[in-house]
């Protein structure tokens, strides 16, 4: 179907190719972008250095410069007040430094990783092999946990996993695609997991939420408001 769709779309579609995935029963919405042709940015602060909080206050930022949302998927991590908890850098500017703390919560079960977009380059990585590699990407989000680590599965999740949530995570299959998946039903991190281990072929991948996952994408007219949103990753439109 992916492969399908990518077809009929071409190389030059006017919007986020997001379709309809189904995997052992479960079903999920997947966009998959190749950066050598869909620019990536990462938003989190407005003009006035505030949160935009959701996707209808980036649509109207956007909308006065000429510009239009095209996609968009919550992207890592927050606190409290919406602002990232780990490593965010935006348009080049480091906003929160690398976070390698311990502590509870998702984002401290470890291994924790960064998705990154560097102009046509993009990639998931685990944290500590992302302080090694010494990148300085043009943008990059921290979130946690890693769902798959050089091809296997994080090794705390249980096929048997009770804790069960609508989840969203971004994979790369390669380095230059970034493929976001969002659960439509409520599953547990091991099936989240081997959908992009097993039928997406992401050797890499990296949980950004649970319960709060939402979708910007007027392609398929849908645009997800159920809760303050942190960090977001959109493809915009226009000059």
């Amino acid at each position: 179907m992916l492969v399908l769709l990518g077809l009929l779309l071409g190389g030059a579609r006017a919007e986020a190719a997001c379709i309809a995935e189904t995997y052992e029963g479960n079903d999920y919405t997947v966009c998959r972008f190749d950066l050598r042709q869909d620019h990536l940015q990462l938003f989190s602060l407005d003009g006035n250095g505030e949160p935009y909080g959701s996707f209808a206050a980036l649509t109207v930022a956007l909308q006065d410069k000429g510009q239009h949302l095209a996609f968009a998927m919550n992207a890592g991590m927050y606190g409290e007040d919406l602002k990232p908890v780990g490593l965010y850098i935006e348009a080049g500017r480091t906003l929160h430094k690398l976070n390698r703390r311990n502590g509870p919560g998702n984002f401290h079960m470890k291994p924790n990783g960064i998705f990154f977009i560097d102009g046509s380059k993009a990639g998931v990585m685990e944290t500590e092999a992302f302080a090694a590699s010494g990148s300085r990407p043009q943008f990059a989000s921290q979130s946690g946990p890693m769902l798959v680590v050089d091809g296997q599965i994080h090794p705390r999740f249980s096929p048997d996993g009770t804790s069960l949530q609508r989840r969203n995570g971004v994979g790369a299959p390669d380095g230059h695609t970034l493929v976001f998946v969002i659960s439509e039903d409520w599953v547990n991190f091991h099936s989240f997991a081997r959908l992009f281990k097993d039928r997406l072929n992401c050797p890499n991948a990296l949980f950004l939420d649970g319960s709060i996952s939402s979708l910007h994408a007027p392609e398929i007219n849908r645009s997800d408001a159920f809760a303050p949103l942190g960090p977001i990753v959109a493809l915009v439109k226009g000059p």
